[in-house]
């Protein structure tokens, strides 16, 4: 196990967040990583871990000790009987989704990056958009983790349910998570249908293209009455993926290059934002292309920016996105980054956003580097207006008093951390707001 004492300062992907903890450690097992957990308490310590820095909250961040999985990564077994892989937690979502393919295996659905360790990604609640299909913690089949008195737990459904009830999403809160098994399908095809739609059209047909479609989402450009739609469906091929060159036009010029652009130019001058949101919404054209999953779920993200996002009621999202689309018209505010809408099914993990309940998503984001508060601010008090229920992971404001009010299953969370981490082993600012003391 190496580490370091008086370790540099640790910041997150966006830049909002930064930490300067005790001492890191970068455990190579689990032994070395539960070791690391007790003599942090030894020391009075408390202990954290970091995977990519994806969290625009404070959720990894400690002045005590940071865990780095650096070391725990790769493939413990693949059973094709069960269809199961058991993975390590430090293992980024690329690796993963690159290694079952290339074992003819695949994760039923995935969110729309893959730059996240599969525990960072889980324990805060990573989510696609889907049907019937929902977030990637709603996929895991066991929980293998460290608790604040060293010990290794396994949790499945029949090994300590209690717990794996709630640390499929457990926010850090819970225990170190050292690997995680997740149900597999054999690869498939994903037919993507991408199209620009005006806004009054999609949410005016919202209801319908959800139901028709196996993975719906889409993006409005604020200014503008614009949108771009992306429907996803399981197809029998063959597989058709975009040209090499369109591809590149597509995902890495236009969406990264050229966006990157713009956003400088509007970071410089606001007033230039609406002009061009104008254009730039115009200039995207219809596309389908037929792929394995994570090349079609997935896309790079090279441009930095900070985000929220509120999990509505289903029911609810048409009439909050109207809400937010009438706010920025009638506010001085310039929004250069679009608002993102995806879906999820209800499932049964106690801080799931889509706990016991047929969700919809809404996300805001501003370029990084660009004040985002009084936007943010302005939104959430439309999400909050319809229970919603912020991201674990993203940008709010809301504490312990509000989610025990929005989440059900609350109260069975936090008696759970009380019996497994009394002494607050794994707490911080971050926590102490979200879950109480």
């Amino acid at each position: 196990m190496s580490g370091a004492n008086g370790s540099s300062t640790w910041r997150n992907w966006a830049g909002n967040i930064t930490a300067r903890p005790a001492r890191e450690v970068s455990p190579a097992s689990a032994a070395e990583l539960a070791e690391a957990v007790r003599r942090a308490a030894e020391d009075g310590l408390t202990v954290k871990a970091v995977g990519t820095g994806h969290s625009f909250t404070a959720a990894a961040a400690t002045d005590g000790v940071l865990i780095r999985p650096d070391l725990l990564t790769g493939i413990r077994e693949i059973d094709r009987a069960a269809m199961t892989v058991t993975v390590e937690a430090g293992t980024p979502l690329r690796r993963l989704n690159a290694a079952l393919a290339r074992e003819g295996l695949s994760l039923t659905n995935m969110g729309d990056i893959m730059e996240q360790t599969v525990a960072g990604a889980t324990s805060t609640g990573t989510h696609g958009t889907g049907r019937d299909s929902a977030s990637i913690a709603a996929q895991i089949k066991a929980v293998e983790l460290v608790t604040a008195d060293g010990s290794l737990l396994t949790c499945s459904e029949k090994e300590n349910p209690e717990i794996f009830a709630a640390a499929r999403i457990g926010l850090g809160a819970l225990g170190v998570v050292t690997a995680i098994t997740f149900a597999v399908e054999p690869v498939f095809l994903l037919t993507a249908r991408e199209e620009p739609m005006p806004f009054d059209k999609v949410t005016g047909e919202f209801d319908a293209l959800f139901a028709e479609n196996e993975h719906f989402e889409f993006y409005w450009f604020p200014h503008t009455g614009n949108c771009n739609t992306k429907r996803n469906n399981r197809s029998v091929g063959p597989a058709a993926p975009p040209g090499k060159l369109s591809g590149w036009i597509e995902d890495e010029f236009m969406s990264n290059g050229l966006f990157q652009v713009v956003c400088s130019l509007g970071r410089a001058v606001p007033a230039t934002i609406p002009s061009i949101a104008k254009v730039s919404s115009r200039a995207l054209s219809a596309r389908t292309y037929t792929d394995i999953p994570y090349k079609v779920f997935t896309s790079p993200r090279r441009v930095r920016f900070v985000e929220m996002e509120y999990a509505l009621p289903r029911e609810a999202v048409v009439g909050a996105l109207r809400e937010v689309k009438a706010l920025v018209e009638r506010s001085p505010l310039r929004i250069s980054f679009p608002v993102e809408v995806r879906t999820a099914p209800a499932d049964d993990i106690a801080l799931s956003t889509a706990s016991g309940r047929e969700t919809a998503y809404i996300a805001v984001h501003m370029y990084k580097g660009t004040p985002y508060q009084t936007y943010f601010t302005a939104v959430e008090r439309i999400m909050t207006a319809h229970a919603g229920r912020p991201h674990w992971g993203k940008v709010h404001t809301r504490d312990a008093a509000y989610f025990a009010e929005v989440y059900p299953r609350f109260a069975e969370f936090t008696a759970l951390r009380d019996r497994l981490d009394p002494e607050r082993r794994f707490g911080n600012a971050y926590l102490r707001r979200v879950l109480g003391e």
